[in-house]
């Protein structure tokens, strides 16, 4: 019951538990981690319910609760379902945002309406969750209908890598749109994990 469990979005996880590590050095750490399935990124309709199963699941087993999630594209019902179940989410209104921050957000969304953005996890899993989970792989023709009205992909890098890049690179060439680069870091990630594991000390 001295514990925090962050019921976080499976396309953050390896940031999550990175962090969280960092936070305690000693493995003693007071926040536990479950993340519900990356490709919910697709389904944004199914997040608020998947959440509100796993918060109900950990009532009694844990002193708080975090949702691990930002509106993600919920149109406020996750935010419903946290003022329901007397938790709280990450802030913004998604991880772009989060890890950008607010103001470098905004300033990028001026610059380019028609502008990608890719996490470092979206970039690694470009193929699976962009090109065959909207079905472009299976349809080509869809990319034309999804894309047809973008013009940049942006890439906010959480880590320096090579590989990452070069496959950010070639995602956005895919998709025929000039590429950029912005290192991010892990923006208010850090903070919201700060807040938590004070909460629990």
């Amino acid at each position: 019951m001295n514990r925090v469990l962050v019921v976080g979005c499976g396309a953050l996880a390896k940031e999550f538990r990175h962090l969280i590590t960092a936070l305690d050095r000693n493995n003693s750490s007071a926040i536990d981690l479950e993340c519900l399935p990356a490709k919910l990124h697709n389904r944004p309709e199914l997040i608020p319910e998947a959440v509100r199963e796993r918060v109900r699941a950990a009532r009694g087993r844990y002193r708080s609760v975090l949702v691990g999630y930002a509106d993600c594209g919920t149109g406020g019902l996750l935010d419903k379902v946290c003022q329901e179940e007397g938790v709280e989410r990450l802030p913004g209104p998604h991880c772009y945002e989060l890890y950008a921050g607010a103001e470098t957000f905004a300033q990028l969304h001026a610059q380019e309406l028609g502008t990608l953005y890719l996490t470092d996890y979206l970039v690694r899993h470009f193929e699976r969750l962009i090109l065959e989970g909207l079905g472009i792989s299976d349809h080509p023709e869809l990319q034309e209908i999804y894309f047809n009205n973008y013009t940049r992909l942006v890439h906010l890098s959480q880590a320096p890598d090579p590989e990452l890049d070069r496959l950010a690179r070639r995602a956005a060439d895919r998709l025929g749109l000039r590429f950029e680069r912005v290192a991010t870091g892990y923006g208010g990630l850090v903070d919201a994990l700060v807040e938590i594991r004070e909460r629990a000390a």
